[in-house]
Parts: C-alpha cells; structure tokens; sequence
C-alpha cells in the first residue's frame, strides 16, 4: 500500500547524473502503524487507519485505541485511507516506510496551507484599489459596494475580507525524486502545500 505521513522538512534542489537540477521538497515520512482496519461489513466501507509520529498528553480514548495496536504507539496524528479493497495478509501494528515508494512515482499530497489571518480584499481577493486622488482621504483599500437596491441582501459567497489560508490543499501528480531509507526520507518534486514542520499526506497511485 502505497500511502505515508510525514512533516515537511523544506526545499532544496538535487543534481542527476546528467547534470539536470531538480527542485524538491524533503519530507520526514514514516514509519505509520495500521491503527485500525474498517471494512464493509463492520463500518459501510473499506478504510486503513494510520498513526503517526508520538503524541504527548493523549486523551484516554486514543491511547485504548491505539493500544490495539501495541503497547508503545502513541500517534501524534491518526489519519484514515480508503481503498476499494484491504491488502491482503495487513493487520493491526503493521508498519509502512519509504520504501513502499520508488523513484519515479506519481504521488497525490495533501497537506493544509499556510494561514495569512485575517485579510483584506485586496491580498485576499487581489482586487484593485480605489483611486488615490482628492476626496479618497485614504480610504483606497475599502471594500465598496456589497450589494444593490433590490434584493437587500448580500448574496452567499461575495468576496469580503476575512479569514485567509489555512485551508486544506491537494496537489495531484507530484513524481517522487529522492529516497532516504536509512534516515526516513522522501524527496518529491515540486512545492508541496504547507508551512515547515506541517503535516502532510502523500498516496501513490498503484
């Protein structure tokens, strides 16, 4: 099964034998143990449980939980797959590397963007300001109009300040270029979304 969670190192840039450099993003991944395994039959669908990392401080319920699995797991993050079918002869403890990867391999990341706080529209929505002449008192970065006469609402999803990033962000078709066994390494070409030190998620397409 090709899945992995890990944390992101950085960027940085490897040099092939043909002297071609290739930008990547170096991710601590690994090792995951199988915390629980769903099936049809007892949950309505087929899904692996992961843990990863070590917590500190975990609640009661997550420790009986991940118990099931051995007596020194202690995820810091629990993160599901799903999979049209349970690989066969995977049980609970079970533990997956970098090494399910290969070079070459196209991977799917998800990982949760940077969060910017609350923003205007003009760095959240990159719209234009207002004139900066006689009258504005500079009031340039104001929003304006938010709505008409008729109807008096303000219609769902109109762009207004607030909240920005901290969002949950795919980036599909990322080619795995850099493995690291011995150290829990993977090299992924490409950016991949997050600040350093985030969680992200990476599944291969077998």
């Amino acid at each position: 099964m090709q899945v992995i969670l890990g944390t992101k190192i950085g960027m940085t840039q490897i040099i092939g034998d043909d002297g071609v450099v290739t930008p990547v993003t170096v991710l601590q991944a690994g090792p995951i143990t199988v915390t629980q395994i769903k099936t049809v039959e007892t949950d309505g669908y087929n899904a692996v449980q992961f843990g990863f990392g070590q917590g500190k401080n975990l609640s009661k319920s997550v420790t009986g939980h991940a118990k099931k699995a051995g007596e020194n797991i202690n995820p810091k993050v629990l993160k599901e797959f799903r999979v049209n079918e349970i690989p066969e002869g995977m049980k609970l403890g079970d533990t997956i590397t970098v090494e399910a990867f290969k070079l070459g391999d196209k991977v799917t990341v998800t990982g949760t963007s940077k969060g910017k706080g609350y923003a205007g529209t003009v760095k959240r929505w990159n719209f234009n300001e207002s004139r900066n002449t006689h009258g504005f008192k500079g009031d340039i970065r104001k929003v304006g109009s938010i709505g008409s006469m008729y109807p008096q609402k303000v219609w769902k999803g109109k762009k207004m300040p607030g909240r920005m990033g901290h969002d949950q962000v795919t980036v599909k078709n990322l080619v795995v270029a850099y493995i690291d066994a011995a150290n829990n390494l993977i090299g992924l070409k490409g950016a991949v979304p997050g600040p350093k030190k985030g969680i992200v998620a990476v599944e291969g397409k077998e």
